[in-house]
């Protein structure tokens, strides 16, 4: 097995209203669990490259079958840290149609919240690893989160790994006294990938493309070539960029894309038009996953390795839960063409 990808961040409980119902309707939720990092590190897991996933828990059951779901899916839990008094919640109440998707965070206080600099063994971690792979959503989380993240992106970088974000943007999660602009270019500018969707560059940098209408499903990759270019001045030693091209035409039918650029060619994934959501949670994190396995997989095809990730993250929205469960056959298949949805006997 080669060396092995590493990802930090914050899982959650997950409970989520059943039936597309409101959460004022409901007497019962589904649980499950998942988070942005967690999420890219099963769906590597399941592509069969290894993983191990960094956290904070606490010593108790719910700490303790968040260790067990992980493990299920073959991620590697040697390095969580048990600590803390609570996992953090987060509320979902799925969409249909002209009515969006709402999520409600119950996570402040949480384990991984608590966390400092100096509590993980960052040269421990790195040990066997040949990747980092960190999210915009950490350092929001706290002060704490921010020093850690800091600390391991700056470890990773000093042992030769290499180094990837996605810019996650949640404005509803900076409350620690620092926003995003102020606390991601220190991070940022220590990355060989970078990942944002259409909107995470503007938020956070100030970076927006030309005229484009995300709201009315037109999303157009070529707008946001200036993105690409102006991320990559901004962060000279990132060697490539990429953002995700997502078009709302409902809560229940969005175009699907993206764009990567390499410092000298931009490449442009097909458009998938998904329609019949099933779960659009994680989307983003499975195209991330598909893209470190094609990166890893197909070295020096970026236009393969994109179409992958695209691909496979236009399999994840018939997914219910956080993660994508896709096995790397079924994506080819996709990537060929093939979206006819027979049944495989």
């Amino acid at each position: 097995m080669g060396k092995a990808v590493i990802t930090f961040g914050e899982i959650m409980l997950r409970l989520a209203t059943p039936d597309r119902q409101r959460f004022t309707q409901v007497s019962e939720l589904k649980v499950s669990f998942g988070g942005g990092e967690a999420n890219v590190a099963v769906s590597l897991a399941n592509f069969g490259i290894p993983v191990q996933y960094v956290t904070r828990l606490p010593q108790n059951d719910l700490g303790r079958a968040v260790i067990m779901e992980l493990r299920k899916y073959d991620v590697g839990t040697d390095h969580i840290l048990w600590g803390g008094d609570r996992l953090g919640i987060y509320f979902l109440e799925t969409g249909s149609n002209a009515r969006p998707s709402k999520v409600i965070y119950d996570r402040a206080h949480s384990a991984i919240a608590e966390i400092k600099p100096g509590m993980v063994d960052w040269d421990n971690v790195f040990g066997n690893a040949g990747w980092f792979h960190w999210t915009g959503i950490t350092p929001a989380i706290s002060e704490g989160a921010a020093g850690a993240c800091l600390e391991a992106v700056k470890k990773a970088r000093e042992k030769g790994l290499t180094v990837s974000c996605d810019l996650n943007f949640r404005k509803n999660l900076w409350k620690w006294g620092k926003s995003a602009s102020e606390v991601m270019p220190a991070l940022v500018e220590n990355c060989d990938i970078i990942l944002g969707n259409e909107e995470d560059a503007e938020k956070v940098f100030g970076i927006k493309p030309g005229k484009t209408d995300v709201s009315a499903g037109k999303v157009e990759g070529s707008q946001y070539e200036e993105v690409c270019r102006k991320l990559k001045e901004k962060f000279p030693g990132a060697g490539k960029i990429i953002i995700t091209l997502r078009g709302s035409v409902s809560a229940d039918h969005n175009t699907w894309s993206g764009i990567l650029y390499n410092g000298s060619e931009f490449f442009h994934a097909p458009v998938y038009q998904i329609t019949h959501i099933v779960d659009r949670v994680g989307g983003g994190d499975s195209f991330m996953g598909g893209l470190i396995y094609g990166l890893l997989s197909f070295p020096g095809d970026d236009q393969r390795a994109l179409n992958f990730a695209v691909a496979a993250s236009c399999l994840k929205h018939t997914i219910h839960g956080d993660f994508n469960l896709v096995s790397v056959t079924e994506v080819e298949q996709l990537m060929k063409g093939d979206a006819s949805g027979r049944v495989v006997r």
